[in-house]
């Protein structure tokens, strides 16, 4: 082999190797972008339940009108953010109504009462992928972000409800039985 040949071939590596960083630069641009919009939603969530930290009730809390448009204090909300926020309306579980009683109005269930339900269903310890899978198969207008539904499961975990298994470097999790 000539050092020219040698010279290309090194030169074609690293070509190769710039591309690639850039495109993984850009994926994790991307990917820092959309856990910047869970960071504000959360802090969202958090400041509404410091507010109505008084409520036991929840069908106390006051409600946000379908054509009610979403406001956000000292930030504008990336399209994506808005797009979360200003779902349509919310339906009861199948036969049932609204559990607050409010007029008119119905709420679809609980992301954790979701998943509970999909993990009861099975004996043994469950990946939060799978059951995000499985959620999207069956409830196809829910769409959470893995990591939303992982910290849904996480949640869970610190109620008390559901057990967390770890097998090298994944997690599972199982549905733990009240009566036991």
């Amino acid at each position: 082999m000539t050092n020219q040949s040698t010279a290309t071939r090194l030169v074609d590596q690293a070509t190769s190797d710039l591309e690639e960083n850039r495109r993984l630069q850009q994926e994790l641009a991307k990917r820092i972008a959309v856990l910047k919009q869970e960071e504000a939603l959360l802090t969202d969530i958090l400041a509404l339940a410091q507010k109505y930290e008084g409520f036991s009730d929840p069908s106390r809390l006051p409600e946000q009108q379908q054509d009610e448009p979403v406001v956000t204090k000292g930030r504008r909300a990336s399209a994506g953010a808005a797009a979360r926020r200003a779902t349509p309306a919310r339906t009861a579980p199948a036969g049932g109504t609204s559990a607050s009683g409010a007029k008119g109005t119905s709420r679809r269930p609980l992301l954790g009462d979701l998943l509970l339900e999909l993990l009861g269903k099975y004996d043994e310890p469950r990946l939060a992928k799978e059951l995000r899978d499985e959620l999207l198969t069956k409830h196809p207008d829910r769409n959470p972000t893995p990591q939303v539904v992982r910290n849904t499961l996480e949640a869970l975990v610190a109620k008390g409800r559901v057990q967390r298994h770890k097998q090298q470097r994944s997690v599972m999790y199982t549905v733990i039985d009240p009566a036991g």
